[in-house]
């Protein structure tokens, strides 16, 4: 078999793409910062339910003897305020948006692009990031004047929290994906996505640190994909993690995204048969 060379002038198929990546990126990030009062209050907003949990939980650690489950008040400062980095980053297209889509006849447009839809959510979220963490910075500093985190960072550790923090935003986006696609068959997908949040915030280390959760709950998190989206990459930067732990954590991470992206072209298939679009 052999590979018909690009024709001359135009990019190849990689290059085409990693430009179209670059560029809806740079679009995100535009439009972020042209709307940068409105982003800064939806992040303010989004900051509210680490800082509880963050108070809680130093003020049980301080009224138990300065720590729990052996986690420290200032490991619980660590923990929440790069929990909330890792939330901003994680973010990603859901169901609800989902709903609109179809019903609205969104998709109708966006089946007529040349590349699959799921390329235009992936980098249109990625590059909103970039605002959304330039943004948390002064807060994470605020947070960290007032609670007094401790870290324990290694050189290996801030290397591999990049990777994880990718790793994380791809499962997360075709969990997401596939529950966002149920819209396709019933009109009452959230319902399934509630669910599937109930899961995440027990077994993914976004309500407490998986520390403090019984050994069988920690043992069933082992091999879902919930931990590697939360709890995996906030202990990557917490410190907490051996090198085994993170060369597992990573191969976890890419194991459950290439799970992911098989099952969203499976149904994806399916799903695009059975759309019928409805609205304007």
């Amino acid at each position: 078999m052999t590979i018909a060379a690009p024709v001359r002038g135009q990019p190849s198929p990689l290059r085409a793409m990693i430009d179209f990546y670059l560029t809806m990126m740079r679009t995100a990030i535009q439009t972020q910062f042209q709307y940068r009062a409105a982003t800064y209050m939806y992040l303010l907003g989004m900051v509210a339910e680490p800082v509880i949990y963050l108070v809680v939980w130093t003020t049980i650690a301080r009224s138990h003897g300065g720590e729990v489950a052996g986690i420290t008040a200032g490991g619980f400062a660590a923990y929440y305020i790069v929990w909330t980095l890792v939330r901003n980053v994680n973010i990603v297209f859901t169901p609800y948006g989902w709903e609109a889509r179809i019903r609205e006849g969104q998709l109708s447009g966006q089946l007529l692009r040349p590349l699959h839809p799921i390329h235009y959510d992936i980098a249109d979220f990625a590059g909103g990031k970039v605002i959304w963490v330039l943004f948390y910075l002064p807060i994470a500093v605020g947070l960290t004047l007032v609670f007094k985190p401790t870290f324990d960072l290694t050189p290996l550790g801030l290397v591999v929290f990049f990777p994880a923090i990718v790793g994380a935003y791809l499962i997360r986006t075709m969990n997401l994906w596939l529950l966002g696609m149920v819209t396709f068959w019933t009109t009452r997908g959230s319902a399934i996505f509630e669910t599937y949040i109930m899961a995440e915030l027990l077994l993914s280390g976004r309500l407490v640190p998986l520390q403090l959760m019984p050994a069988w709950v920690q043992g069933i998190a082992n091999w879902l994909p919930f931990k590697w989206t939360f709890f995996f990459p906030i202990e990557v930067l917490v410190g907490h993690q051996s090198a085994t732990s993170l060369l597992i954590g990573l191969g976890m991470q890419v194991f459950w995204t290439a799970v992911g992206a098989g099952l969203v072209w499976l149904l994806w298939r399916a799903s695009v048969r059975h759309y019928t679009a409805v609205g304007n």
